[in-house]
């Protein structure tokens, strides 16, 4: 460097503890080679350390499987999915635990539980590109380019080329996906990915890192959506999740209540299920998903709680779903009321 070193203010300034260490092509005001970025870090965390590493739980398919209540072959072909696309969107019906899956596939495919690599976000009708990638904030009287959560999260995988990250997108298809995305619906192809392109905002190069897995979430039983884009559709693979009470996991689960209404209550629940399948204008995607009846132990799986569960949460659904036909919504009511009897 020109200039000695100062290194009182080096270790004063709290700006610089968190600095990392950036290569920029494009030049800048200053430039440090790697050699005296850990050397001036080494000055600054001597009297500021960092926080030692935390050790993060290790996250097998074993785990996998005994949370998720899916079984070992749809989860290898979920995985073979979005390691081969890098992109993929789990639709299903309500209930069936497509954020509780996502977050639990970014562990296994990091091997680990560590939450620092996974960026969590939902859509809605008001998300913007500014929200997502970049764009001018009020501050004060005026207005800064201010990056988006999309924008620092690629940032921060690029530090780490050689670890996954996961950015998952819960009800991706209430947003509008083309103003969203924006130049990004070229980006985040595999075949495109670390390739740059120039943003529209700070016309500087940007590319989404290939260490970088992208994860949304469909709820196929609401009728008020729109369609997903169909140029972002060729971007995603779209995997069904599907209620699991007939997985391994969810009968582990099942048994280790020692419940009879409950398993009973679960018989009818399938039961259900097999019917709005075949109803010509329902079918498989407005499934009653399995979450609802998760969660308890042999303590708190009471009757009053299972009831609870159908009137408040099932029956306003059949509702819905068969709203121009009372009797069947009247028949259901009866059979899943007669598990209490």
């Amino acid at each position: 460097m020109a200039n000695p070193i100062d290194y009182q203010t080096l270790k004063a300034c709290p700006e610089l503890q968190k600095m990392e260490f950036f290569q920029n092509p494009n030049g800048s005001f200053f430039k440090l080679t790697k050699e005296e970025y850990d050397f001036i870090m080494d000055i600054i965390r001597d009297e500021n350390p960092l926080p030692p590493e935390v050790q993060n739980s290790p996250y097998t398919k074993k785990n996998f499987l005994s949370e998720v209540y899916m079984n070992e072959e749809k989860y290898d072909r979920l995985a073979g999915v979005l390691c081969n696309k890098m992109n993929v969107i789990l639709q299903g019906a309500p209930g069936v635990g497509k954020t509780f899956a996502a977050k639990r596939l970014a562990y296994l495919l990091m091997g680990e539980k560590d939450d620092s690599r996974i960026e969590f976000v939902q859509f809605h009708q008001n998300y913007t590109y500014e929200d997502f990638l970049m764009g001018y904030k009020p501050v004060g009287d005026s207005f800064e380019l201010k990056h988006g959560v999309f924008y620092r999260f690629c940032k921060k995988a690029e530090n780490q080329p050689d670890k996954k990250y996961f950015f998952i997108i819960d009800e991706i298809n209430r947003g509008n996906l083309s103003k969203i995305f924006g130049e990004l619906l070229m980006l985040i192809e595999k075949d495109y990915r670390g390739k740059k392109a120039t943003l529209a905002y700070n016309g500087i190069p940007f590319s989404v890192p290939e260490n970088l897995y992208i994860i949304g979430m469909m709820n196929t039983a609401d009728r008020s959506l729109a369609m997903i884009d169909y140029a972002l559709r060729r971007r995603f693979s779209f995997f069904e999740i599907d209620p699991g009470f007939g997985s391994e996991g969810f009968r582990a689960y099942q048994k280790s209540l020692e419940n009879e209404t409950f398993d009973e209550l679960i018989s009818k629940i399938v039961e259900l299920n097999e019917e709005i399948i075949w109803d010509k204008s329902l079918g498989k995607g407005f499934c009653i998903g399995h979450s609802y009846f998760c969660g308890r132990t042999k303590e708190n799986c009471t009757k009053e709680w299972m009831q609870s569960v159908v009137d408040y949460d099932i029956l306003p659904m059949l509702s819905e779903y068969w709203f121009d036909d009372d009797s069947k919504v009247q028949r259901w009511e009866n059979i899943l009321h007669g598990v209490f009897q």
